[in-house]
């Protein structure tokens, strides 16, 4: 049956290169990035109607309806990017080029640029390709053999879309977290499909993600290739390529690419809106004014974190569209921009939960508790909400001044600890208090942070403050003149700011700076494009070897960063606080899904003995409660919440063969079995597990 249903599944891959290859330009990074977001918004759009016919378990309809949705949308993107455009005369009716042909070309112009490359520029390519394809091959093989197991996947993401599996539908139900409901559903129908048509392959719910993962990379070369157009195809090639393997390589875009986090899925939309926009600059094409628009639609409808990004996306949209020889012109084409957004938020932001939200919590974003929690609300006052604010836009510039990735060694926390001091020294002396100043964090900042909070999720390492801020600076400061790069800069600053200003601090956030690092990264170009910075030339040693060094260390933070990762762990290691962990490869499921929280496995193992695969299990938990593990290793058991969040416990239903639940919730009784948790791991974990019990009902 598993093969039924793969069949259709890569023919839907191939129908969608075939119908980008129609609306895309004669570009192998184009058609990429037009191939995916055709995919993404098919599946997302027709996820929205299966759901509301309760068809979305339904693996034959998901099979056929995709192709149907990709088919209009690429019909009416055809129909709406030749109105009133050149292109509506020298291209009619475009024909689907041949991508094999396109791919061998481009085959040949890549060997024609490394054959035609120095020595020096051949060392550092060779380097950063060789490492990023050991990483590549380590990571496909983590996303297709080992189980994720992030906090907010085994809470909420993954605990939903399994909800929405059994219900049929994404319909708002009450779930115990709060993610559940108040999450938009969009990526849902994207890890829905995979997993479906996958044979209900749990490592499917991944694919979407690890996908994003390399869309972001073809977005950044396609990106630095429009910046640099002006330049010789082997100084654009040069600089293309080295923003997008260090890119690849920054340690907190690496850790997103093998879990079910989600702001690697966002990143992976805001790239390709970046590129549509900065394409367009170059061809003033209106195709990418819509392939724009839709991009923005989908990206909004993911996360409500994009509004955060939208002061940058709006800085790249003057910089791209809105600066233009006159004023007719500038609105020609922002009545388009703006149309496409217009239309594309009605087809994939406001079906993905937004409205229910407000028409459930009165809010977009969620219940008021969570807003106190994670958000400007807990600043209090705003005078205090700028004070605090400006503490956490510090707090962050110096979790970016680490060797994240070489600091998993304890040669390298040595280093590390050494090279921070002149920061430690300085922020006594100015009488900062950023460690002790804990009214808006979620953690208190800390100059050494813990290896819980670094090792899996940390920052841009080496090349961030060894390359990527310091090129920033001379481009702000007008050392380096350079048009596009002004306007990166302010929109890297804009989203710096706003991550900082809109939520408490904390130490996890390494992982939201993956979209800030897409601004960033294309100052790497200037590297090979702007003469006073560029190694492509004879001469300059010392500013060789330093960028040299740096990629070196780049290169060695990536390595580290992958094979030293306690989440998802090639091979077996002791951490440098003193835990043992067994290759990922070799785990039992449950002792991987439960990683985050150590104390809670012998419980969860138990149940996992004591409980039929095909039982229904009553739910009396809290919002921290890790529930997707108890869907057992089929993902077969049906969980019924009783406990929904701020909504008190509800009645036992009648169908249930079990009750699983924490005593804090329900007192048990003589019969219940006692199932604990470890309370000697009390100090060693972030949040200490409940005590659970299991009921037998029937």
């Amino acid at each position: 049956m598993t093969v039924f249903y793969l069949i259709p599944f890569l023919l839907f891959i191939f129908y969608l290169g075939r119908l980008a290859a129609g609306i895309c330009r004669k570009s192998l990074t184009e058609w990429l990035l037009t191939t995916f977001l055709l995919g993404a918004g098919s599946v997302i759009l027709t996820g929205f109607i299966l759901s509301a016919l309760y068809q979305t378990a339904n693996t034959p309809v998901w099979a056929v309806s995709v192709f149907v949705t990709a088919t209009v949308i690429s019909l009416i993107l055809k129909r709406v990017t030749t109105i009133g455009t050149p292109e509506q005369i020298n291209r009619p009716n475009q024909r689907p080029f041949s991508v094999s042909r396109l791919i061998r070309q481009r085959q040949k112009t890549f060997g024609q640029w490394f054959g035609g490359l120095n020595p020096y520029a051949k060392f550092l390519f060779s380097l950063l390709f060789g490492t990023l394809s050991i990483i590549a091959v380590t990571n496909l093989l983590i996303v297709l053999f080992t189980v994720p197991n992030e906090w907010d996947s085994m809470t909420g993401h993954l605990n939903r879309v399994m909800q929405y599996v059994q219900r049929g539908t994404m319909r708002h139900f009450g779930g115990t977290n709060w993610n559940i409901d108040t999450y938009p559903k969009s990526v849902c129908t994207l890890q829905i499909y995979s997993f479906l048509m996958t044979g209900r392959f749990e490592n499917g719910f991944k694919f979407i993600h690890h996908v994003s993962y390399w869309t972001a990379i073809v977005s950044v070369f396609g990106i630095v290739k429009r910046i640099g157009a002006n330049r010789p195809e082997s100084t654009a090639l040069s600089a293309s390529f080295f923003c997008a393997l260090a890119y690849s390589l920054l340690p907190d875009f690496l850790m997103q690419a093998i879990t079910t986090e989600t702001d690697i899925v966002l990143t992976a939309y805001l790239s390709v809106l970046l590129y549509m926009l900065f394409t367009y600059r170059q061809t003033q094409d209106n195709r990418y004014l819509w392939l724009a628009g839709m991009a923005f639609g989908i990206a909004f409808g993911h996360k409500i974190t994009f509004a955060l990004l939208l002061p940058s996306v709006f800085t790249i949209m003057v910089y791209t569209v809105f600066l233009s020889p006159s004023l007719a012109i500038t609105f020609g084409r922002t009545w388009r921009l703006a149309t496409a957004i217009a239309v594309s938020v009605c087809l994939w932001t406001l079906p993905t939960g937004y409205l229910k939200n407000i028409a459930v919590f009165g809010h977009p974003i969620g219940p008021p508790t969570a807003l106190k929690h994670q958000s400007v609300e807990r600043a209090g006052t705003f005078r205090n909400l700028i004070e605090q604010g400006s503490r956490n836009v510090i707090r962050y510039g110096y979790d970016h001044i680490n060797l994240d990735g070489i600091r998993n060694l304890k040669v390298g926390a040595d280093v590390n600890h050494v090279m921070r001091q002149p920061l430690v020294v300085l922020e006594d002396k100015l009488h900062m208090r950023l460690d002790e100043e804990t009214d808006f964090s979620i953690q208190p900042f800390a100059f050494d942070r813990r290896f819980v909070f670094y090792n899996a999720n940390p920052y841009w390492g080496v090349f961030g403050f060894g390359l990527i801020f310091p090129l920033l600076f001379l481009v702000l400061i007008g050392f380096i003149r350079s048009t596009p790069h002004i306007f990166l800069g302010i929109a890297l600053l804009l989203h710096f700011a706003a991550l900082s200003y809109s939520a408490p601090y904390d130490p996890f956030k390494g992982r939201y700076f993956i979209e800030t690092g897409l601004f960033g990264v294309t100052f790497l170009a200037l590297v090979f494009l702007h003469p006073r910075t560029t190694v492509d030339i004879p001469g300059r040693p010392i500013w060789k070897s330093y960028v040299g060094l740096i990629t070196i260390l780049g290169c060695i933070s990536a390595l580290l960063s992958v094979f030293f990762n306690t989440r998802a762990l090639p091979f077996a290691w002791t951490s440098l606080d003193g835990k043992s962990f067994s290759s990922a490869f070799a785990t039992d499921r449950m002792r991987q899904l439960t990683l985050g929280r150590p104390d809670i496995y012998v419980a969860y193992k138990r149940f996992d003995e004591l409980v039929p695969d095909s039982a229904t299990v009553a739910l009396g938990t809290i919002n921290d409660d890790y529930e997707y593990p108890l869907y057992g290793p089929d993902l077969s058991r049906r969980l019924i919440a009783i406990n929904p969040f701020e909504q008190g416990l509800k009645p036992i239903p009648k169908n249930a063969d079990y009750l699983f639940f924490d005593k804090s919730v329900i007192p048990p009784k003589p019969g219940d079995i006692r199932l604990g948790t470890d309370t000697t791991m009390r100090r060693e974990v972030i949040v200490p597990a409940e005590d659970y019990y299991l009921r037998k009902l029937h």
